[in-house]
């Protein structure tokens, strides 16, 4: 059985942002119940750790709950922020204080093909 739940965000439009709360929810439940945890941005997605990005982004419509509220729940729980370094080059590297790692394609395809991760994509 996996031991690690690798939560690759991809395609994630930050514009839309009802795709955003479920794989931060799913990320702090994992990490709550004891899994590793890690939270991969690249593309798209990347712009959610820029700063002040994800802070003005509220999750639902008439709500003060921010992208940037979920994020911090997740990393709180025991969720590990990574960004792809090609991310950098799109969105600058002025980062939320919860990225923790740069990181290349290699290692996510090495973490990826590993037996004891599930990759969810989103």
């Amino acid at each position: 059985m996996a031991d690690k739940l690798m939560i690759v965000m991809v395609n994630t439009d930050p514009s839309n942002p009802s795709e955003l709360g479920a794989p931060f929810f799913q990320a702090s439940v994992a990490a709550s119940m004891g899994y590793e945890v890690e939270i991969i941005f690249t593309g798209r997605a990347g712009e959610l750790v820029k700063q002040g990005v994800a802070e003005k982004i509220l999750i639902q419509e008439g709500q003060s709950r921010t992208a940037y509220d979920c994020i911090k729940e997740a990393s709180e729980a025991g969720a590990v922020l990574k960004v792809c370094s090609p991310t950098l080059d799109i969105w600058g590297d002025n980062l939320i204080p919860e990225v923790t790692e740069t990181i290349g394609s290699a290692y996510v395809i090495s973490e990826a093909m590993s037996d004891g991760t599930v990759t969810f994509t989103y």
